[in-house]
């Protein structure tokens, strides 16, 4: 069985994401692929992705791998370094739909910043440093800084909220979602991954 090695996951400048159902076209440059493991045959995925295509994922010994599992508003403190996946209001904060714990590991490593994302049309990712939190009756509020200015976060029930945990090529089996950030398109249309999140019991919502 091929070991795969874990290291800290930095995420890719964010492009806006094509949201077309042809393969071709989610394997754009700087796009990320979301998708369902159908099989898993040694060191190549079976992935059905989120557009309904097929792709055949080849994962290498040095293949970037690491697990979301599932979490709360309770592991989020001050200081706690986390990414938003949200929409933004007219009065520039954030409505979250999804929320992952960063590794410790991460800090400085994955850059603090607000920029456009292809989770779903007009959504934002924003890495940053929670300054404070609010508690409401239908919804908590986040004061996030990063290094080029701050948010107000909104987090309803319904925002999907993950941290992130070391992975290995265990986790990548039948049934298991996952999201690539970073990969090569090969002459055969299959592609290399280079880093990538898989959902321990759930689906990475970012």
């Amino acid at each position: 069985m091929l070991q795969f090695k874990f290291v800290g996951l930095a995420l890719i400048a964010a492009v806006a994401f094509l949201g077309t159902v042809t393969i071709a076209d989610a394997q754009q440059p700087g796009t990320r692929i979301r998708g369902q493991i159908e099989k898993a045959d040694g060191n190549v995925l079976t992935l059905k992705t989120r557009e309904g295509a097929s792709l055949q994922v080849h994962v290498a010994d040095d293949t970037r791998i690491s697990a979301l599992e599932k979490a709360s508003l309770k592991d989020i403190k001050n200081d706690t370094f986390i990414g938003i996946a949200g929409i933004p209001r007219p009065d520039g904060s954030i409505d979250a739909f999804s929320i992952h714990i960063f590794l410790p590991a991460q800090r400085g490593v994955v850059p603090d910043r607000h920029g456009p994302w292809d989770a779903r049309p007009g959504s934002t990712m924003t890495n940053a440093y929670v300054e404070s939190e609010v508690t409401g009756k239908d919804a908590d509020t986040l004061k996030v800084k990063y290094k080029e200015g701050e948010k107000t976060v909104h987090v309803s029930p319904q925002t999907a909220i993950a941290a992130a945990a070391k992975g290995d090529g265990s986790d990548l089996k039948a049934g298991a979602q996952i999201i690539i950030f970073g990969w090569d398109k090969q002459p055969d249309g299959s592609i290399s991954a280079k880093t990538l999140y898989v959902g321990r019991g759930l689906t990475p919502a970012m």
